[in-house]
């Protein structure tokens, strides 16, 4: 299937934002879209990096209209090497009313998706602005997602404890070399946020919070992940709240597997997304809505 592809700028609430449109063509008969937006630890990532333009094309391909958002980054992390230049840079709540702008906008826009038809959904960092966003969405009466998608998100304020499986992974992990854990975990959020006060509001993160509404839930883990304990406890909460969740483990891949589209579970966990996005009852829930 050919995908066009078409870079715009709409209006937000702390200037413009960059979106990126992947439509297939020709169009399927019942469209679907995705608000898609990818990690970085909220002070990296764009879209041009695989977790962003790769997903997005695959799915397009597969006959979902994507819109891959470029939200604002936090400043980058003092003393911590490798991160980019920002432009204006701003933290918490800017990447978060920024997406949730966007989608706000997808279900407006000239695009030939209904307005029922829009799932929103992210990567990491994306997972968590997707996931609050979709809870600004329903407190404040906005449009609402008739999907939502979460692939390795932080969803806590703080790293939940991990099983004793996670934990002996994550050793091993650690011992490999550096790997995401606890503090590494404490660094971003608090940075993320600015004030630690904020750690504990639900647009920010919002594991441990009211989950009732949310739309039926796409939850995917990489298995040799420290977040997936955040993964793991947030899908036990949305099964709590009454939410329709499907929950998987991708097996032998580690966290930002899909920035890496040579990795077989990279292209596995890729066909799952597409798989629930496209499933007659995701749509048949947006007509419910």
């Amino acid at each position: 299937m050919t995908v066009q592809i078409e870079n715009r700028r709409i209006d937000g609430p702390h200037g413009e934002i960059p979106l990126r449109i992947y439509t297939p063509e020709p169009a399927p008969g019942e469209r679907l879209g995705l608000v898609w937006a990818h990690g970085g630890g909220w002070v990296a990532g764009d879209l041009d990096m695989p977790e962003s333009d790769w997903v997005a094309r695959q799915l397009a391909e597969r006959g979902i209209t994507v819109i891959a958002v470029d939200y604002r980054l936090a400043p980058p992390i003092p003393n911590y090497p490798g991160l980019p230049e920002v432009a204006d840079p701003l933290h918490y709540p800017a990447a978060s009313e920024e997406v949730t702008a966007a989608f706000t906008w997808a279900t407006e826009s000239d695009l030939a998706v209904p307005p029922q038809n829009w799932a929103i959904g992210g990567a990491s960092a994306g997972a968590n602005l997707t996931a609050g966003a979709t809870l600004r969405l329903r407190d404040d009466g906005g449009p609402r997602p008739c999907g939502l998608l979460l692939v390795y998100g932080l969803l806590h304020g703080e790293l939940p404890p991990m099983r004793p499986e996670l934990a002996a992974k994550y050793e091993a992990l650690e011992q490999a070399g550096p790997a995401i854990g606890p503090e590494a975990v404490k660094l971003m959020t608090e940075h993320y946020v600015g004030d630690p006060a904020l750690l504990k509001e639900s647009y920010a993160f919002p594991g441990g919070h009211d989950l009732q509404g949310t739309p039926p839930t796409f939850l995917l883990n990489s298995e040799l992940d420290a977040l997936r304990a955040s993964g793991e406890r947030f899908g036990a909460e949305l099964a709590a709240a009454g939410v329709d969740l499907v929950m998987i483990r991708e097996d032998g891949v580690g966290h930002g597997h899909l920035s890496e589209p040579d990795n077989p579970g990279a292209a596995r966990s890729l066909a799952r997304m597409a798989d629930w996005l496209a499933s007659p009852s995701l749509l048949g829930t947006a007509h419910e809505r």
